[in-house]
């Protein structure tokens, strides 16, 4: 029988639930704070309510909804002479005796309700911090001259945030935290990273897609790719209209692949593109559906990773299939600029260039990335690879990472994952093979605590491009905030730790059940009313979904097996 979390609440591993000792009022929750720290607010809200602090929260706009009838609490830290953060909690009038916490996107700073909304429907006590700004994402002006602020959004706020608010939960349910779980995407899977290579003593579980972990690489390289297709009235140009045709023909090429014609790519790295078929020729009649040898050249760039002239390796390029969502970096060179997500790193995190005057990003050299590397503004870059301290814990950690990201370059976390086995298993490991289709000790020792997913067709954390239409719902952090309605948790119909990977951790910290293929679910149009459109295996790393008709449709996940490509 499909494991549920709802019938799990009755008997198992989740049965256990302890009401509140405390009343949710300032007077209850106040005396617990210790010097420095001050309660903003404390509120019941009922069954079926709503909380948050839209729309002045910028980072997240929209409150949490459909939530369970819990307390809402806010707190503010003072973190230096100059800084201080907030952080929210949800305290669920039915606890599951276990806490989550969520995180934050780009430079954006904002307490995360909506995250919280979703972890409290599981019964988790819900923590998020506004790292100790308030602004969109991808606006770092905050940062400009505040030294302390950036410390707080690298990792001060969030460990900080992580201990006194299980102090809180502890004291309002007159009960210990059993287990605690990370989940988050982007900035939140930086987040993630950090507290688990430095406080790995935090958290049981973490649970991160698509972290934003080299930082100081991957802030500058995305001014670097913008500048490929700079200016916007040279010959090299592409503009975004041209996008759509790059699109087809990658998916032409890239999709037959797996054994089916589908419109997902599942294994992009392994494609070998031949661009010369998008070359306008002396037969083509419509020059805006074809590229001129000198956009040629700068397409070619554009999936070439960064190296710097002495031929270091600096940054992963984007992938094959990652074309939908160029508007996001590529987009802004139709007006002549580059997306803020690089230049405005540069200005106020690296040179605190004075804010009545812009970065001119035309300036730009190799020689930011050193500067980025010796400053590491806020400490923030979470590039440490040897994660023995939270393997010798027990701590869990879940990966993944969509082929398709337009935003964070999916080989940043190849690369990361690459790196982890390098740094922390001897080069004279034995090689053997195994059932599972892993072929030697260095990736079974490394999966004991660290599974990695890539997720064929997903864009950035979340959502697959229409004529995509690739299964990428697994309930990860952030994600339910991409569906209709927003208030959905778990996966609906498959409530389960074979489709929630969320669940999936929990299992494998507290049962020792280590997840092996995680399914993957599209919904029609995103909107849970619609029902299930198409569902599929995710590998754990290195393997791929192979499609074998003779098992059923394309559409059905059972159709799918995991295999080495060679």
């Amino acid at each position: 029988m499909r494991f549920s979390p709802l019938l799990a609440i009755q008997g198992g591993l989740w049965a256990s639930r302890t009401a509140a000792s405390l009343s949710c009022s300032g007077d209850a929750i106040a005396p617990l704070l210790p010097s420095g720290a001050s309660l903003n607010f404390a509120v019941s809200v009922p069954a079926n309510g709503s909380f948050g602090q839209a729309p002045e929260d910028l980072e997240f706009p929209y409150n949490a909804t459909g939530l369970p009838s819990l307390c809402a609490l806010s707190v503010n830290v003072i973190s230096s002479n100059s800084s201080s953060y907030n952080f929210g909690l949800f305290l669920p009038v039915s606890w599951n005796q276990r806490f989550a916490t969520g995180g934050n996107g780009g430079f954006g700073g904002g307490i995360n309700w909506p995250d919280m909304g979703t972890f409290s429907n599981y019964g988790f006590a819900a923590m998020a911090t506004d790292t100790g700004h308030i602004s969109a994402t991808g606006n770092a002006s905050w940062a400009l001259n505040h030294p302390e602020s950036i410390i707080d959004w690298g990792y001060r706020a969030m460990h900080g945030s992580v201990v006194l608010g299980k102090q809180i939960v502890n004291a309002y349910y007159g009960s210990n935290v059993s287990y605690s779980y990370y989940a988050s995407c982007s900035t939140g899977g930086r987040q993630g990273l950090k507290e688990v290579q430095v406080y790995p003593e935090d958290f049981d579980g973490v649970l991160v897609g698509a972290p934003a972990w080299w930082t100081t690489h991957l802030q500058t390289w995305s001014v670097e790719v913008g500048l490929l297709n700079l200016p916007n009235d040279s010959p090299s140009h592409i503009p975004s209209s041209l996008f759509p045709t790059i699109q087809a023909e990658v998916n032409k090429q890239c999709d037959p692949q797996d054994g089916v014609t589908d419109g997902i790519i599942s294994s992009p790295s392994t494609c070998s593109l031949d661009l010369s078929t998008l070359l306008c020729t002396s037969s083509s009649t419509n020059s805006s559906s074809c590229l001129s040898p000198a956009q040629l050249t700068t397409l070619s760039r554009i999936y070439t990773p960064y190296y710097t002239t002495n031929s270091t390796f600096l940054f992963p390029a984007l992938t094959p299939g990652s074309e939908p969502g160029w508007s996001g970096l590529l987009g802004p060179t139709d007006n002549n600029t580059v997306s803020p997500l690089g230049y405005s790193y540069i200005q106020s995190f690296l040179l605190n260039s004075s804010s009545s005057s812009t970065y001119d990003y035309t300036t730009y050299t190799d020689s930011l990335v050193s500067l980025a590397d010796a400053l590491d503004p806020g400490n923030a870059t979470a590039d440490s690879f040897d994660l023995s301290a939270f393997r010798a814990r027990g701590g869990k950690l879940i990966h993944y990472h969509g082929w398709a990201d337009p935003l964070i370059p999916t080989g940043s976390s190849v690369y990361y994952r690459q790196q982890v086995e390098k740094t922390m298993l001897p080069s004279s490991s034995s090689s053997s093979s195994s059932s599972s289709g892993i072929t030697n000790d260095v990736d079974v020792d490394i999966d004991n605590f660290y599974r990695f997913y890539l997720i064929p067709g997903m864009g950035h954390c979340q959502g697959s491009s229409p004529g995509v239409d690739a299964p990428w719902y697994i309930a990860g952090g952030g994600q339910a905030q991409g569906l209709t309605p927003r208030s959905t948790y778990s996966v609906p119909g498959f409530q389960d730790e074979k489709h929630d990977a969320l669940l999936a951790m929990m299992g494998w910290v507290e049962r020792g059940d280590a997840p092996e293929e995680i399914v993957a679910t599209k919904f029609r149009g995103d909107s849970v009313a619609e029902g299930v459109e198409r569902q599929r295996p995710l590998c754990r790393y290195p393997l791929v979904a192979r499609f074998d008709q003779s098992r059923g449709g394309v559409d059905e996940a059972g159709a799918w097996a995991c295999e080495r490509l060679y």
